[in-house]
C-alpha cells in the first residue's frame, strides 16, 4: 500500500520535537519541524497543551491534510504496545504514571481509532532512523548506542530492531549488563562521567555540559574522564559487535557532542581488537529519532 505522510514525534523529559514525514521517501517535510521545550513535571493537562500545540503547528506548517498515523519515540519505562506510561521516580512525567498516552493524544486531536498511534523507545528509533537516513545502510547491519542520562542500544538488521536471539543481549539492552563493579550504565552515562570526575578531582558538578566546557577549557582531568568513558564503551560493545556481525556502529545522544574527547580512545580500543567496523557519530539525533519512529508505520 502506498503510504504518504505521518507525524513523527520525539518526546523527551524536557522537549517535544514534531515533524511531518514523507513515509515512502523517509524525509522530513520542509517547514514542518517544530520543537517545544517544557517541564514534563507539569500537570497532565499542561503537558498535553504543549504537545497539542507542537503537533498542530507542525501539521499546519506541512500543508498536509491527511495523515496515515502518528509514530512516537518515547522514553521508558513504557508499554510500547499498549501506549501506557510507567515512568516513575525519574524526575520526569511524574503525573503520567499508568496513563494511556495513546488515548490522551486521540482525545486531544479528536482522532479516529482508525488512525494508528505507535510507540517505540528512543534507542530503537535512533538506530532505525540512522539506518533510513543513509541509503548505503540498506545492506548493512547497524548497531547504535545513545549516550546521555542512560545508555541506550539498538541492533538494526534490514531496518528492523532485533531484541532477541543469541546475537544480541537480552531485550537488545546494554545498560544493565554487568560491568566492573556495577552495570554498564554506571560507567557510560552522564552520571558515570560526573562520578568519575568527582572521584579524581574532588569537585562535584551538576551536568554533562559543565564537564564538556571544562574539557574545552583544557581541564586535563575532565578530558581524562571522557577518554576513560570511550575506552569503557568499547569494552562494553565489542562482544556484541562481533556476535551481531555489525557492519557499522553509530553513536548518538547528548554525550555524542563531546566525541572529540572520547572517540579517539574508543576507536583505538576497537582497532586494537582487530575490528574494522565503520564508526560514525550522528549529526542529528532528533531527525533520526523521528524517521525511526515513522518506520513503525511501514511495519504495521
Amino acid at each position: 500500500m502506498n503510504k504518504e505522510y505521518a507525524l513523527g514525534l520525539d518526546v523527551g523529559g524536557t522537549h517535544i520535537t514534531v515533524a511531518v514525514i514523507a513515509i515512502n521517501k523517509m524525509k522530513v517535510l520542509d517547514f514542518s519541524l517544530h520543537k517545544e521545550s517544557f517541564d514534563s513535571n507539569l500537570s497532565v493537562a499542561e503537558v498535553m497543551d504543549i504537545w497539542e500545540k507542537a503537533i498542530r503547528i507542525s501539521w499546519k506548517n506541512s500543508g498536509v491534510e491527511k495523515l496515515e498515523g502518528l509514530a512516537i519515540c518515547m522514553p521508558g519505562p513504557f508499554d510500547y504496545a499498549s501506549g501506557i506510561c510507567w515512568i516513575k521516580d525519574q524526575a520526569k512525567y511524574e503525573h503520567f504514571y499508568s496513563l494511556n498516552i495513546r488515548e490522551l493524544i486521540q482525545e486531544r486531536l479528536n482522532l479516529s481509532n482508525d488512525i494508528p498511534i505507535l510507540f517505540d523507545n528512543d534507542a530503537n528509533c535512533f538506530g532505525k532512523g540512522e539506518f533510513f537516513k543513509n541509503a548505503e545502510n540498506s545492506s548493512r547491519k547497524v548497531m547504535a548506542v545513545t549516550l546521555g542520562t542512560g545508555l541506550g542500544a539498538s541492533f538494526i538488521d534490514n531496518g528492523k530492531a532485533i531484541d532477541s536471539g543469541t546475537q544480541v543481549p537480552a531485550d537488545g539492552e546494554l545498560y544493565n549488563l554487568p560491568f566492573k563493579e556495577g552495570i554498564a550504565e554506571d560507567y557510560v552515562s552522564v552520571r558515570g562521567l560526573l562520578s568519575r570526575y568527582e572521584a579524581v578531582s574532588g569537585i562535584k558538578i551538576s551536568n554533562g555540559l559543565e564537564l564538556f566546557n571544562r574539557a574545552n577549557d583544557g581541564d586535563v582531568l575532565a578530558i581524562k574522564v571522557f577518554e576513560e568513558v570511550g575506552a569503557d564503551l568499547a569494552e562494553i560493545v565489542l562482544p556484541w559487535l562481533r556476535s551481531f556481525e555489525a557492519d557499522s556502529f553509530i553513536i548518538g545522544g547528548k554525550i555524542a557532542n563531546a566525541s572529540v574527547y572520547f572517540l579517539p580512545a574508543f576507536q583505538q580500543k576497537i582497532r586494537d581488537s582487530g575490528s574494522e567496523i565503520i564508526i560514525l557519530v550522528s549529526t542529528d539525533n532528533e531527525i533520526s529519532a523521528l524517521l525511526g519512529a515513522t518506520s513503525l508505520l511501514c511495519e504495521a
